[in-house]
């Protein structure tokens, strides 16, 4: 329910109450005033989100119109008493007009904004640096990048150029200089490799798309949904966006100050996989709660805008996927180190000769030329009846892994150490 004040000249305040009415609009009420001009008619009007964008539509032909409405929800009580706690239960999602201001607010000015970016490169810095897990949450936080994010996204449904053009310009500059000031600092500091969080950072799974597609659609659900129809805070939705891209934008500028081009390659494509992934979820997100190229107070959309942009960035997000499927295990790190770990499960149970106590399956983090060097470093412990050396059962078990592998085509150099332990008799 959305509270609104409409100020009209004087005599069209019932022409005003009875479009509300239509508009099945509650609690009216008609106030005479003077402005600036002279005697007015205010009108305060309560109606349903999907209500607003009608209103306004109905009213447009008024003179001199002048409409303010609140932000936030409202609750509308009208006899009978005993009926409150349904009225209060009609939450509906916001008009179009509402969430395309909605998002416009939430771009802050160019000061805040930039700060804000560099504070966060700042804080990713830290967190990748020291090997801080909480501080990359914490980056998340303060990162700028759901506003351009989303923004893109609702220019995008809009079909609007001008707008698409300045969210991508805040989009871009929020990002190079986050950066940059991660990169400023790994110089400053003479940082000379990588550490073992930026290492785990960069290794992209084969489900990496998810997460962009997942924060998209609730970044979009979160500017859609009423004040009061959802627990979820618009900080959290926020902060799964800048999840997507804080992480990456400080690997690319730290990568590349200490030389390492391969994690500046993985951090760029998993950079622009993102920002594609939430282009496109958000955009359809916002298309079928109703954002189109032409509405009330909202007329420079082009349908030719949208469909272009929407085709772009699914054909990019695809071009994406099919380069990320046919660089393996380059792009597939992440989920290969998983699968390998379930085939040297497998092939320590068909040797028989030992338990499995723990796998560290991982790709390393110096780069040999030539080769995807996968290293498994393996614990076992002999079973009671298998009486042979423990040099005998790490070769058997060393040349099982290697060979099981090697036969599901995971185009890497397996470099396995195994430890044999010994219960106490």
């Amino acid at each position: 329910m959305r509270q609104l004040f409409v100020q009209v000249p004087q005599g069209y305040g019932k022409t005003v109450l009875k479009i509300a009415q239509s508009c099945e609009g509650i609690n009216l009420a008609q106030l005479d005033g003077t402005d600036a001009e002279g005697a007015i008619d205010l009108v305060l009007i309560h109606v349903s989100n999907g209500q607003v964008e009608h209103l306004l539509a109905e009213l447009e032909d008024l003179p001199n119109l002048r409409v303010s409405f609140l932000p936030t929800g409202i609750m509308a009580l009208y006899p009978p008493a005993d009926s409150a706690p349904q009225q209060v239960k009609n939450i509906e999602e916001r008009s179009p007009i509402e969430v395309f201001l909605s998002g416009l607010q939430s771009v802050g000015s160019w000061k805040g904004f930039l700060s804000y970016a560099a504070l966060a490169g700042v804080v990713v810095w830290i967190g990748l640096f020291t090997n801080t897990q909480y501080l990359l949450v914490a980056a998340m936080l303060i990162a700028p990048f759901a506003g351009p994010a989303m923004n893109v996204a609702i220019a995008t449904a809009r079909g609007d150029y001008r707008h698409l053009w300045r969210s991508l310009v805040r989009y871009v500059a929020a990002l190079a200089l986050t950066i940059l000031v991660a990169a400023g600092l790994s110089l400053i500091l003479r940082q000379e490799i990588p550490t073992s969080l930026m290492i785990e950072q960069s290794q992209i799974s084969a489900v990496a798309v998810l997460l962009p597609l997942a924060a998209g659609a609730a970044g979009a659900i979160n500017l859609v949904q009423s004040d009061r129809s959802s627990l979820v805070s618009g900080a959290a939705t926020g902060m799964l966006v800048a999840a997507s891209l804080a992480p990456p934008a400080g690997i690319i500028g730290m990568a590349g100050a200490i030389g390492r081009w391969d994690m500046v390659v993985n951090g760029v494509f998993l950079l622009v996989l993102q920002l594609f992934g939430i282009n496109v979820a958000a955009t359809l997100l916002f298309r079928w709660f109703g954002l189109t190229s032409q509405g009330t107070r909202y007329q420079r959309g082009k349908p030719g805008v949208f469909k272009a942009t929407l085709a772009l960035s699914t054909i990019a997000l695809a071009g994406m996927l099919v380069w990320q499927f046919s660089q393996s295990p380059n792009l597939q790190r992440s989920s290969q180190a998983q699968r390998a770990t379930a085939e040297v499960q497998n092939a320590i149970e068909e040797v028989g000769l030992a338990e499995l106590v723990e796998a560290n399956v991982r790709f390393t983090r110096p780069e040999i030329e030539g080769q995807n060097t996968l290293l498994c470093v393996i614990y076992v412990q002999r079973r009671p009846e298998v009486t042979l050396p423990d040099t005998e059962i790490q070769s058997r078990i060393t040349q099982a892994i290697q060979q099981q592998l090697q036969e599901q085509d995971f185009n890497v150099t397996p470099l396995v150490n195994v430890t044999v332990l010994e219960a106490n008799s």
